[in-house]
C-alpha cells in the first residue's frame, strides 16, 4: 500500500461561459446572497485546510480573479472548453503525486464543507470516492452504475445511457476525491469517443474498476448542496432555498419572523435574544443585532451593529453605522456610512445623518440633514436643519455642543461650532462659532407691504 499524507490539493473548474445565463458575467461570478457563486465553493473549501487551492478558468477568467482577489489561489488557463477531463488535465501537472485531489466546481455553491470531509475520509492511496445522490428526476445526469454487488463500475453519462441505464435514480455529482498519482495516469487515458466528443473526467471511474480499486460513494444531506446553476431560473430557486434556510436558522435562535419567506440575509448574521425582523429586511455584510431589537418592514441593514431594546422603524436604510441601546430610527431614515450614535438617540422621518457621532439622547426628528457633524448629549437639532458640510471640493466639520437647541429649517454652515446649552433661532444660517448658554440667529427683518396684490393669470386669447 502507498502512503499518502494528509495534504489535499483542491480544484474548482470554473472555464464554463454559462450559455444560458444569456449574460456577459462569467456564470460563476453571477451572485448567490450577494456573493458570487464560485466565492461560496471557495469558502468552503478553504474551510478543509488545504495545500493548495487551484482554480481551472476559461471565459471571463481575468473577470474571476480580479473578482475574488485571493492571493492564495493558483490559477490555470483551460483555453479550450473540451471537457471536465481535459480541464483537469491543465492542472494535474502543478500537482504533486503525494496530494489528494478533491474535484469541485464554481457553479455548486452549497456543497458543506462538513459533506466534502466525510467524502474525503473514503478516499486513500488504494481508493477514490465520489459524492452521488438520489434524485426522484434524474433527467440530465450521468448515473452510477453498479454491479450485482452494489460496486460502482462506472457513470454513464445521460446522452450516453440506454434505456435500462436511465432508469437509474443514483447519480453523479462531478464531485470527487481521488489519489493524485493515479488521477494523472487516468487522464492519460480518456478520450473523447463519446455523444458530445468531450474528455469526461467520469470515465476515471470506470478505469479505477477495470484495476480493482475501491470506489466508495457518499451522499449529502440535502441534495440543494449539489445543485448546480446553468440558468437563471435555477440560480433563482437556490437563493429562495438558501434564504430559508438563513432563516430557520434564525429562528432556531430565538428570532421572531414574521414572515420566513421575506428575508434576505445576503452576508453574516448575529443575534441576540427576543429580536423581531418584520418582512422584507435585508441584512447585508457582517450585522450585528443586541437584544431585543425590533426590526420594521423594508428595513436594509448593511455592515453595522445595533445596540439591545433598539427599534428601526419601517423604510428605513442603515449603512456602515454604529448604533446604541435605546435608540429609535425611522421611518424613513438613512444612516450613511461611518455614524456612531450613544444610547436613547431618535433619528425620525426623512432624516438623513452620514460620517457623524450623536450622543446620548440625541433627537433629529424631522426632515434633516446631518454630515460630518459631532454632535453631543441632549441635543434637539428641529424639523429642515441641514449641515453645510461641502463647499463643492472639500467637506468641513460641525460640532454640536451638548444641550443644544437648533430651531428649524436652520443650515449650519461648516466649519462652524455651537456652543454647549446654546439656542439657534429657527430659520437662522450660521457662519460663525456661536456661544454657549445664548440665543443666536440670523434673520432679514420681517416686512409687511400693503395692498400688494398677488399676480394673476393672463388670458390666452388675444
Amino acid at each position: 500500500m502507498r502512503l499518502i499524507p494528509l495534504k489535499l490539493a483542491v480544484i474548482i473548474l470554473t472555464a464554463g461561459m454559462g450559455k444560458r445565463m444569456h449574460s456577459d458575467i462569467p456564470k460563476t461570478l453571477h451572485p448567490l446572497a450577494d456573493k458570487p457563486l464560485i466565492g461560496h465553493v471557495v469558502d468552503t473549501a478553504w474551510q478543509l485546510d488545504p495545500a493548495h487551492v487551484h482554480i481551472v478558468y476559461g471565459f471571463g477568467g481575468e473577470q474571476v480573479r480580479t473578482t475574488l482577489n485571493d492571493k492564495r489561489l493558483l490559477w490555470t488557463e483551460q483555453a479550450q472548453q473540451l471537457g471536465t477531463g481535459h480541464a483537469v488535465q491543465q492542472v494535474i501537472p502543478k500537482i504533486s503525486d503525494d496530494d489528494m485531489v478533491l474535484v469541485l466546481y464554481g457553479d455548486v455553491p452549497l456543497i458543506q464543507a462538513d459533506t466534502l470531509k466525510n467524502l474525503c475520509a473514503k478516499a486513500t492511496a488504494d481508493s477514490l470516492a465520489i459524492l452521488t445522490v438520489n434524485l426522484a428526476n434524474p433527467l440530465g445526469y450521468g448515473r452510477i452504475v453498479r454491479n450485482s454487488l452494489g460496486q460502482v463500475l462506472n457513470i454513464t453519462e445521460e446522452k450516453d445511457a440506454d434505456a435500462q441505464t436511465k432508469q437509474i435514480q443514483e447519480v453523479n455529482t462531478g464531485i470527487l476525491a481521488v489519489p493524485a498519482f493515479r488521477l494523472r495516469r487516468w487522464l492519460n487515458l480518456l478520450n473523447n469517443n463519446n455523444a458530445q466528443g468531450e474528455y469526461y473526467l467520469t470515465d476515471i471511474i470506470g478505469y479505477a474498476a477495470q484495476e480493482g480499486i475501491a470506489i466508495h460513494t457518499h451522499a449529502p444531506e440535502d441534495e440543494h448542496e449539489v445543485r448546480g446553476i446553468n440558468d437563471r431560473i435555477q440560480l433563482a430557486e437556490l437563493e429562495r432555498y438558501y434564504q430559508l434556510q438563513q432563516a430557520q436558522q434564525l429562528m432556531q435562535q430565538g428570532v421572531m419572523l414574521r414572515d420566513p419567506a421575506r428575508l434576505d440575509i445576503r452576508g453574516q448574521v448575529t443575534v441576540g435574544r427576543d429580536v423581531v425582523l418584520d418582512i422584507n429586511v435585508i441584512l447585508a455584510g457582517q450585522v450585528t443585532l443586541g437584544h431585543r431589537v425590533k426590526i420594521g418592514a423594508n428595513v436594509i441593514i448593511q455592515n453595522s451593529q445595533i445596540g439591545d431594546d433598539t427599534e428601526i422603524l419601517p423604510n428605513s436604510m442603515i449603512q456602515d453605522s454604529v448604533i446604541g441601546a435605546h435608540c429609535k430610527i425611522g421611518p424613513f431614515a438613512r444612516l450613511r456610512p461611518d455614524n456612531q450614535l450613544a444610547d436613547q438617540v431618535h433619528i425620525g422621518n426623512f432624516v438623513e445623518v452620514k460620517k457623524s457621532v450623536v450622543g446620548v439622547a440625541t433627537k433629529i426628528n424631522h426632515l434633516s440633514y446631518v454630515g460630518d457633524s459631532i454632535i453631543g448629549t441632549g441635543v434637539n437639532i428641529g424639523a429642515g436643519t441641514i449641515t453645510c458640510n461641502y463647499d463643492g471640493v472639500n467637506k468641513y466639520q460641525t460640532i454640536i455642543g451638548d444641550h443644544a437647541f437648533i430651531g428649524s429649517d436652520t443650515q449650519l454652515v461648516a466649519p462652524v461650532t455651537v456652543g454647549e446649552n446654546a439656542t439657534i433661532g429657527a430659520g437662522s444660517t450660521i457662519t460663525q462659532d456661536t456661544p454657549a448658554h445664548s440665543l443666536t440667529l440670523s434673520r432679514a427683518k420681517q416686512v409687511t407691504i400693503p395692498g400688494w396684490q398677488r399676480p394673476t393669470k393672463q388670458s390666452s386669447n388675444k
